[in-house]
């Protein structure tokens, strides 16, 4: 992209560079958000989906963090809407916006530091394998929400997805599942976890140590109004294994069937039914294409 956002300026993508000595960059001290924008053909139109509720995440994860954005929720839309217009985006994009400290300092206490926010946009396609991915338990545990802030999502944090994911890749697999430190499943390195058994939906509780998952939420929404049963419970690595479908969410994965885990066919090794309606219907709905969802949607063009 031509241009990125920066503390309320379009400037060019190569301007956008911080001193070697950021806190951030030393002590992963930002928030962060992962939002798509959808381009719709059949409506000549970009859509960004859920912002607001992107954006509500992402002040309350500077709240918890006890850092300070310098922008309204209404603010950071406008911001992004200009974003995307001035970098002409005529397809699928994925939404990067920032805050993160800026002082140029080693001192740990960040309350009376600057901060800066920042909000970037790249094409994206698949992030995962839509056909299915092979998944692996790994051995390093998700972080605790008596350790850290769970419902902030938080830059710091994210090492914990990325040794866990390394882990997974080194054996050979797509992608990481991570049980929390009672035993029971949390999530993916990056997403959200559903199972399927005898047509019921199941996924984590939210004080399994998950991040609320915008996503994970729209699953639910989506799957409710087509009928299904969705459950809130705590799910063992058997449950894992014995599953008729299992699947992610995320704003990056968005609905990405898991066929295989730690070596085991999950159901019958390809993407089950349940899953493939949920995506459909997922997909039909951030391209605007289902009427009572557009309320989920803003408009760039």
């Amino acid at each position: 992209m031509k241009y990125v956002w920066v503390d309320g300026k379009l400037i060019p993508e190569k301007e956008a560079v911080i001193p070697i000595l950021t806190h951030a960059l030393h002590y992963g001290t930002s928030v962060f958000e992962g939002i798509r924008a959808y381009w719709s053909s059949d409506s000549n139109n970009l859509y960004i989906f859920r912002a607001r509720d992107h954006y509500t995440r992402f002040h309350n994860s500077a709240k918890i963090m006890g850092i300070k954005i310098n922008y309204s929720i209404d603010e950071l839309i406008k911001a992004t809407v200009e974003l995307l217009k001035a970098n002409e985006v005529h397809e699928n994009v994925y939404i990067r916006p920032i805050t993160f400290v800026s002082a140029s300092t080693v001192n740990l206490d960040i309350r009376n530091l600057d901060t800066s926010t920042a909000i970037i946009a790249i094409p994206f396609g698949h992030y995962l394998e839509p056909k299915g991915v092979r998944a692996k338990v790994v051995s390093w545990l998700r972080v605790h929400n008596s350790m850290f802030p769970m419902k902030a999502k938080v830059g710091g944090i994210y090492v914990n997805s990325v040794i866990a994911l390394l882990d997974a890749k080194v054996s050979g697999f797509d992608e990481a599942i991570l049980l929390n430190r009672d035993g029971y499943v949390a999530e993916g390195s990056g997403e959200n976890i559903f199972i399927v058994k005898d047509g019921v939906l199941y996924t984590p509780p939210t004080y399994d140590s998950i991040l609320e998952g915008i996503t994970r939420d729209t699953v639910i929404t989506i799957a409710r109004d087509l009928g299904l049963t969705v459950i809130e419970k705590r799910i063992t690595r058997e449950e894992l294994y014995t599953a008729d479908e299992v699947f992610f969410t995320g704003t990056a994965a968005e609905v990405t069937p898991v066929v295989n885990i730690d070596g085991r066919v999950i159901g019958n090794g390809e993407p089950g039914p349940i899953t493939l309606k949920v995506r459909s219907y997922y997909i039909d709905a951030v391209h605007g294409k289902v009427s009572k969802y557009m309320s989920w949607l803003t408009p760039v063009y």
